[in-house]
């Protein structure tokens, strides 16, 4: 059954971020369709999993593919973001990170080395804080 799903995809587009998010999305839109007078949401999500689906065993690679593209594009600036702050996040176990008090640039110091005195490289000014 699989080899045959399997050749039956060959040749079709499947599974990239645009439709990650109308998958998403449609998520949500069916958990909002719970609530009264969610009708509207109903339709929106089941609308967004049949574009979804459409674009997954489209033949016509080209043009999802300049689909994807296009939405990559537009969320190129959300998605940079996400990064960043997910990066931050993962480096707050080993280091403190503070902010200068003239020119608001962060600066990032190693935990555990008391209290320090820490330049800023953008300023040269220089505050003493914990680590």
């Amino acid at each position: 059954m699989r080899e045959k799903l399997q050749r039956w995809m060959i040749g079709r587009y499947g599974y990239d971020d645009l439709n990650k998010c109308l998958m998403v999305s449609a998520l949500i839109c069916m958990v909002l369709s719970l609530f009264p007078r969610g009708h509207v949401f109903y339709v929106l999500a089941g609308a967004a999993m049949i574009y979804a689906y459409f674009r997954m065993f489209s033949r016509n690679i080209s043009k999802r593919s300049l689909e994807n593209q296009w939405f990559l594009k537009k969320t190129m600036r959300i998605r940079g973001l996400w990064g960043k702050k997910k990066r931050e996040m993962g480096q707050l176990r080993q280091y403190h990170i503070y902010r200068c008090p003239d020119c608001r640039q962060k600066i990032r110091v190693p935990r555990g080395r008391g209290r320090i005195a820490i330049t800023c490289r953008r300023c040269g000014k220089e505050f003493i804080k914990k680590s």
